[in-house]
């Protein structure tokens, strides 16, 4: 258990940091940056597999046409994510960024009852109802929808609603999502390299090594999130799916000097208010029934 929970709060942590490598390389445009990001890990991935000999699956998961096209699916929608996630981040709004982390899981329960039919508790309609008063404020202070926060939960949660179904696990599916790309990114990289717009391979070595390190800060988390989360429960996994967007909130206030002004703080506050109402009623019924389970 304690294994399980270090390791699903350094991969959140990191995934909360992340902010501080994409502005190492922030003169690269977000296409380069995602491209990249796909083809290392796609090689780091691959690596991985020939040091745990663990290459059986792919061959059977190539000859079946729905586990293809879920995968090319779920890879476009993280491939959108990550996008969205690196142009919000180089053009300073990492607020923004943390905010669509936040809604997120709220995100999730709207997907689960308009796609998987399932029925939301009181306390989980109340807190959906508190965060969208919140996207409601943030919008009419900042007399435009907050799309960047909603684009990211929305993409992020639909992400994972086809990997929940999806046939595969962590290291085989993330595996099979960046060779599904595989095509596209490595002609993107190619066509950055050889038409001169593109950053990589053009004489500076730090950045280039920053770009070849897109492949392990990318799978590390995950693979660290993967073993976290078969160690601790459900509960415990929502309570730190929160760090990560809290440290890209705190980096985006007081690392990159974002504007957040009192306005943005009562959206943010309503939001935060409707994840202390999502959390504690998930807690609270976890306890009741752990409390009216039979004792053998």
């Amino acid at each position: 258990m304690s294994s399980g929970v270090l390791a699903a709060a350094l991969a959140y942590c990191l995934w909360g940091l992340f902010p501080l490598y994409i502005k190492q390389i922030a003169s690269v445009s977000a296409l380069e940056i995602v491209a990249h990001r796909s083809v290392w890990c796609l090689v780091f991935m691959l690596a991985l597999l020939a040091v745990l000999k663990r290459f059986a699956w792919l061959r059977e998961a190539l000859r079946q046409p729905r586990t293809l096209a879920v995968f090319a699916a779920s890879a476009l929608l993280l491939s959108t994510n990550w996008l969205i996630y690196v142009w919000a981040v180089n053009n300073d709004r990492v607020l923004d960024a943390s905010l669509g982390y936040f809604i997120n899981p709220l995100v999730n329960v709207m997907l689960g009852y308009l796609v998987l039919k399932e029925r939301p508790r009181a306390g989980q309609w109340a807190a959906v109802a508190l965060a969208a008063v919140g996207v409601l404020w943030l919008t009419v202070g900042a007399g435009q929808l907050p799309w960047v926060a909603l684009l990211l939960a929305a993409s992020f949660g639909l992400y994972g609603l086809l990997r929940k179904t999806a046939p595969l696990g962590a290291i085989e599916g993330l595996t099979l999502e960046t060779l599904v790309l595989a095509p596209l990114t490595a002609a993107l990289m190619c066509w950055f390299v050889f038409s001169g717009t593109g950053r990589f391979t053009h004489g500076e070595a730090a950045l280039d090594a920053w770009l070849l390190l897109a492949g392990p800060f990318t799978a590390v988390p995950l693979l660290l999130f993967a073993y976290g989360a078969r160690r601790v429960t459900l509960a415990t996994l929502g309570l730190l799916q929160y760090l990560g967007p809290s440290i890209q909130f705190l980096l985006g206030v007081y690392v990159y000097h974002e504007p957040f002004d009192p306005a943005r703080f009562v959206g943010f506050g309503l939001i935060w208010a409707a994840l202390v109402v999502y959390s504690g009623e998930s807690l609270w019924r976890l306890r009741r029934g752990s409390a009216a389970a039979p004792v053998t």
